[in-house]
């Protein structure tokens, strides 16, 4: 059986220094995460580490990177898959994929398996709802339950922006739930000067940066990214209609 599991990272070099804003985030993962792999000792009993995360919030707010930056911290392998990875059009290849999933990640442990829109997976069940579905929920139901109970070194890191339609049984077993907003004025700066400083030419001063934050208001860290690239893109655009060059020493 061949399933497409997505990415299979041993180490996405990310860091938490390299996510730009995302304060409160970052250290609700360090408590939840990172704390119990490096003092297992103090994570037991009613303390035992959160078997699920969900990471929930508006489109483009770093939720992948993020999860790059936590396997990263934690030195585990890192399978970052999305749902539509898992989903076949066959007769019990969905569930099938589901369980391998946990198959490979209890390999490779320390693992972190990273499922993004996860919505689309294990949304609310309903009476129109296919048997087909219902048993790719009961599968993964059946798989987190075990990551919770046989200490395997998996954690489950998942991300919707549309939370409220994630199944109710699945979504009680996202015990730990963090909240990634919008950046804010001086995050978006600072979104932008990662993009346009280091190893780019420009002539932006400090103030700029805030005024570029300023215009940007209700931008997603994706959103500025997209804004920055069409930036560095237009010098580029000015040569299709160039007809003299001129060698410039550096």
């Amino acid at each position: 059986m061949f399933v497409t599991l997505g990415a299979i990272i041993t180490d996405p070099k990310i860091t938490f220094d390299d996510v730009v804003g995302l304060e409160q985030a970052k250290e609700a993962l360090k408590e939840a995460i990172i704390l119990p792999v490096k003092f297992p000792q103090l994570f037991h009993g009613k303390r035992k580490p959160w078997a699920g995360i969900l990471l929930y919030g508006p489109p483009g707010t770093g939720k992948t990177y993020l999860a790059n930056a936590v396997a990263t911290e934690c030195k585990s392998t890192f399978i970052c898959v999305n749902s539509s990875d898992l989903l076949s059009k066959w007769l019990g290849e969905s569930e099938k994929s589901v369980k391998y999933l946990f198959e490979v990640a209890r390999e490779k442990q320390p693992c972190i398996i990273f499922i993004d829109e996860i919505d689309a997976l294990c949304g609310q069940r309903n009476d129109t709802e296919s048997e087909s579905s219902r048993r790719v929920k009961t599968e993964f139901l059946i798989q987190i339950h075990g990551v919770g109970t046989d200490n395997s070194g998996v954690l489950v890191l998942a991300a919707t922006n549309m939370p409220w339609t994630l199944d109710t049984a699945i979504r009680r077993r996202f015990e730990k739930r963090i909240y990634l907003p919008l950046p804010e004025l001086n995050e978006r700066a600072g979104i932008f000067k990662s993009h346009l400083g280091a190893g780019t030419y420009h002539t932006i001063k400090e103030h700029e940066w805030i005024e570029l934050a300023q215009k940007s208001e209700y931008y997603s860290g994706a959103d500025i990214a997209v804004v920055c690239r069409e930036a560095l893109l237009r010098p580029i655009r000015r040569l299709s209609s160039a007809t003299h060059f001129k060698k410039v020493y550096t």
